[in-house]
């Protein structure tokens, strides 16, 4: 496992019995989770795709055994939304439900359900946040990339329309921890907010972004941001922005306007979508010099080349653990692949028959004002504002439960 300070290579092999367990104590909750060397022919893929090259893998999901998998196979990182959250409740009840309990009676009896819902996911960010604390501390402390050993916790999904309700939220979710990143949606009111929440020393992770023209507007915020905060005196050198491109959301889009629209697309040719636009999003920031404020993120995992074709880049991929434990058990192989071109008749095709493709891939493609409706922006906001309304109906549920239930999850 590579010592995440940056100051060396360390491998467990390396270690002496004490030594290793110490830490193992140090950068996961579960010592008796298997372990590998990264020197080894037993070294998962994901551990060696951090190892051996600039990409990082954060954990896509804030679960305790998921991301102490995650660490142990060379995570640096996690990330949380509305639907990650729900998800992780209806895993670990039996942790969630006795808080949630004594949340309703003790801590906060006069409470409603949106304030104990939120009460509940800043606790799951708080825990997230210290399982990654080690890591954080670590990177920090040895002059390293700031933006390792951070959980990227999401504002209200519902605030998307106002920026200062979303800059509100994201000031308090930084204030949870010194290691918490905050997720802000990239509409037309969230760029507004990713520049404000900037400016406020918040180190913030865009989602709900899809295309290039989204990516860029995060990053033109993002420096519009630290340029006021560095005029007003204010440190800048411990963030560490963030701009996800949910690249299997795209490709979900694509696919499902295509069956709209009645296009018949080549086998294949749509699992590119998402892939292109991220190595082009990638070009254009190192063409204008916005990747050295502003790190690129792909998620949203739907087969393996969203991971193994972006190995070798210096870009950051979240993955859940379900696609992580699918591919450490591949026998995909790990190489750099990250300055391969995507296949140029595929991405033609995709420009002929898709016209959302054109929009997401081209720099001009669309305007600010045309985020909000871009086809995956609603997909995504309306599925990650239906999770939260799921969260309040399981607080609902403890806070007025159905006789006949056995729990409300």
């Amino acid at each position: 496992v590579y010592d995440v300070s940056g100051a060396a290579s360390l491998f467990y092999g390396d270690l002496k019995p004490a030594q290793l367990r110490r830490y193992v104590r140090r950068n996961t909750i579960d010592e008796t989770l298997p372990l590998m060397t990264a020197t080894s022919k037993q070294a998962s893929p994901l551990l060696r795709t951090t190892t051996e090259f600039p990409t990082e893998y954060w954990n896509d999901s804030c679960a305790v055994e998921e991301l102490t998998y995650g660490i142990a196979n060379g995570a640096t990182g996690a990330t949380s939304n509305p639907q990650i959250v729900l998800g992780v409740l209806r895993k670990e009840w039996s942790t969630w439900r006795p808080l949630l309990e004594q949340l309703l009676s003790a801590v906060h009896p006069d409470w409603d359900e949106a304030q104990i819902t939120w009460a509940l996911i800043d606790e799951m960010a708080v825990r997230g946040a210290a399982q990654l604390r080690a890591i954080f501390e670590r990177e920090t402390g040895a002059g390293g990339r700031k933006g390792k050993g951070r959980l990227s916790v999401q504002t209200n999904p519902q605030l998307y329309r106002s920026a200062d309700a979303m800059v509100q939220h994201a000031v308090h979710l930084q204030s949870l921890a010194p290691n918490i990143q905050v997720k802000i949606p990239a509409t037309s009111a969230g760029i507004r907010a990713i520049e404000e929440a900037t400016r406020r020393g918040v180190s913030i992770n865009a989602t709900v972004c899809y295309t290039v023209p989204q990516a860029v507007a995060v990053a033109e915020a993002v420096e519009r941001g630290l340029r006021a905060r560095e005029a007003d005196g204010l440190p800048t050198a411990d963030m560490s922005p963030v701009c996800t491109l949910m690249i299997g959301r795209l490709d979900d889009w694509l696919r499902a306007a295509a069956q709209r629209d009645g296009v018949l697309n080549d086998p294949g040719d749509l699992d590119w979508a998402g892939i292109a636009v991220f190595k082009h999003a990638h070009a254009v920031y190192a063409a204008r010099g916005l990747d050295r404020r502003v790190k690129l993120l792909a998620a949203a995992m739907r087969h393996h080349r969203h991971w193994s074709e972006l190995v070798g880049g210096d870009v950051i991929i979240t993955i859940t653990a379900e696609w992580a434990r699918l591919f450490n058990a591949s026998d995909v192989e790990v190489r750099a692949r990250f300055a391969d071109v995507p296949p140029a008749d595929v991405v033609a095709r995709l420009r002929l028959r898709c016209p959302d493709f054109v929009r997401a891939y081209d720099e001009g493609g669309l305007r600010v004002d045309e985020f909000d409706s871009f086809g995956a922006t609603l997909q995504t906001l309306r599925s990650f504002i239906g999770a939260y309304h799921e969260l309040l109906e399981v607080v609902r549920g403890v806070m007025l439960p159905e006789p006949t239930a056995k729990h409300p999850v």
